[in-house]
């Protein structure tokens, strides 16, 4: 019996471990603290003025309670810091330290490096192809009936 092909949500499930997997080791071989998928995942979603943790729940596609516990074994890290949000007496916006920007910028780069590895492993035409295909608007989500 063959196997099936995998789907598209499949292979770009595989895609982003790739890449995660490339960084978090880097990141660690470079001497920096060792941090989850989803602690890196916070970064990813934080606005530069700060985010509340309502709002990077939402961009990250986890429950609040999930966001809230990654914020703050970031902040015990002190890789973030919660502050008073001047929009709203009842928010706290969670924010990158200086130690924590200092990171960010590190692992940005260091994705940089990884999709330079990319470019040499599949070739500069298909990473072009795979962002152009990967930002093109695909409107909302169909609702479709089961076959």
């Amino acid at each position: 019996m063959a196997t099936p092909a995998r789907n598209l949500p499949q292979l770009l499930t595989e895609a982003k471990r790739w890449f995660d997997d490339a960084l978090l080791a880097s990141m660690r071989a470079a001497g920096e603290q060792p941090v989850t998928v989803g602690q890196a995942a916070v970064f990813a979603a934080l606005d530069e003025g700060g985010t509340t943790v309502s709002e990077l729940a939402r961009r990250m596609g986890v429950t609040r309670q999930t966001a809230h516990q990654a914020v703050h074994v970031l902040i015990g890290m002190r890789m973030l810091e919660q502050t008073s949000d001047p929009a709203s007496a009842r928010s706290r916006l969670i924010r990158p330290t200086a130690e924590g920007a200092r990171v960010h910028r590190r692992a940005q780069d260091t994705l940089a490096v990884i999709e330079g590895v990319l470019t040499e492993r599949i070739g500069a035409d298909a990473v072009d192809a795979l962002r152009r295909a990967l930002t093109a608007p695909m409107g909302e989500p169909p609702l479709v009936e089961a076959p």
